[in-house]
């Protein structure tokens, strides 16, 4: 398991462009899917919200949830942006890495805060525990501005990025 996971900000200063683009497709849908780590292995796909709490990128759950639990045993993860509809204008992204599992503390207090003084949010539950993403890969794919291809960019920490373009 690759434990070189880096925060948003770190995937920011290294890769400014490409963090825009995924920005963007996580910001502009409210929903995406979330993959996690059943006890058996297999995978617990599941809708999820994510947010960013200062430089962090997070998701919320409840604190007794079968995701929580899966988290505490192995964070290893991965996030699938919502295409949006009709089209997959902005292409789609892609983010692996190991989710921390808080169910109390300043990050919590910090997103439990910003939840609150957004209007569109009901308040949230007591038993509300945050997941924290840590990144160790972000891909995006979109369609090439002329139409004929795929263009594939990963980002790995400490590892740059690589592109690659299919027909």
């Amino acid at each position: 398991m690759n434990t070189d996971a880096a925060d948003w900000a770190t995937f920011r200063a290294q890769e400014p462009d490409l963090e825009r683009d995924v920005t963007h497709l996580l910001t502009r849908t409210a929903h995406h899917v979330l993959a996690t780590l059943r006890r058996d292995g297999s995978p617990r796909v599941s809708g999820t919200e994510v947010q960013f709490v200062g430089d962090e990128l997070v998701a919320g759950c409840m604190s007794g949830s079968a995701r929580a639990g899966d988290i505490a045993r192995d964070g290893r993860f991965a996030l699938h942006t919502n295409p949006g509809e009709p089209t997959m204008d902005g292409g789609d992204a892609k983010i692996a890495g190991l989710a921390e599992l808080h169910t109390s503390g300043s990050l919590l207090d910090a997103l439990l805060a910003q939840l609150h003084a957004d209007a569109e949010h009901p308040d949230p539950p007591a038993d509300a525990a945050l997941v924290r993403l840590r990144l160790t890969q972000v891909t995006h794919t979109a369609i090439h501005p002329d139409g004929d291809r795929l263009v594939i960019r990963t980002w790995k920490p400490n590892q740059g990025i690589t592109t690659v373009e299919q027909a």
